[in-house]
């Protein structure tokens, strides 16, 4: 009995260091011990009992929508099934904690305790994509993210993802993208505010945050007038018909650098 106790105890202390890396801005512990039946194609995780997890804030690349070559997507996606596929994982979530299509927006977990997001990121095979309404572990995977892109490994050694200066956009509408540079001017403009990044704002890039995203700016205590004069990375889908924008509905989605 003893040596049975004392067996059942090793296995617990061999458990308990995955479990303590898991940090606790991954939220609730959502799903336990599930097995992913096999990954679709825009990385979605179907798991053995049906149920779907989308990985929470990465973007996986998507090769020729990126303008960038099919082999990087290709590589994502057969790292990605090296990491989960037909192997135990954990999902953790966090409000709200299903997309419009039922799935659990999820950060995961394998039980030997890799998270598979930022497994992705330092190897260069996904970028930070911090949705509207979650914001969970963005300092973690930005920090991921970051160490990557000096390595210049994974995506980050073709100048399809390379981060762009708000001056060289013109070419990129409909694609997600990292911006730098200095916003101009900041303005509460017909109920949105407006971050300009030059001084012709029908030509020039602008990050647009829309009137209900403002209210998520207030609540998080965040003013989005004062990024004027301040050196800032933004991210996300560049849109425009005249001038290039991105509109931006999380202040998490918007990097200060100094």
């Amino acid at each position: 009995m003893r040596a049975i106790l004392m067996a059942g105890l090793g296995a617990v202390a061999l458990a308990l260091p995955a479990m303590a890396e898991l940090p606790s801005c991954a939220g609730e512990h959502e799903i336990s011990s599930a097995h992913v039946m096999r990954i679709e194609t825009n990385g979605v995780l179907v798991l053995t009992d049906g149920r779907a997890l989308k990985l929470e804030g990465i973007r996986l690349p998507g090769g020729p929508q990126d303008r960038a070559p099919a082999s990087i997507a290709e590589e994502a996606r057969s790292e990605l099934d090296s990491l989960a596929k037909g192997r135990e994982v954990d999902a953790y979530a966090t409000w709200p904690k299903q997309d419009r299509y039922d799935r659990v927006r999820s950060q995961l977990f394998t039980a030997d305790g890799k998270w598979i997001q930022l497994e992705l990121l330092r190897k260069g095979l996904a970028r930070v994509e911090i949705s509207p309404d979650r914001g969970e572990c963005y300092r973690e995977l930005y920090a991921a993210e970051a160490d990557a892109r000096r390595a210049g490994v994974g995506l980050w050694a073709n100048t399809a993802y390379a981060q762009r200066a708000p001056e060289s956009l013109k070419g990129d509408l409909g694609t997600f993208q990292l911006v730098v540079g200095r916003v101009t001017n900041a303005e509460n403009r017909d109920g949105k505010v407006l971050l300009q990044f030059g001084q012709d704002l029908r030509r020039d890039f602008n990050v647009v945050i829309g009137p209900d995203d403002l209210k998520t700016f207030k609540f998080m205590g965040v003013d989005p007038l004062n990024y004027g004069g301040k050196l800032v990375r933004v991210r996300g889908v560049v849109q425009g018909v005249a001038g290039p924008v991105i509109a931006v509905g999380n202040p998490k989605q918007i990097e200060l650098l100094q």
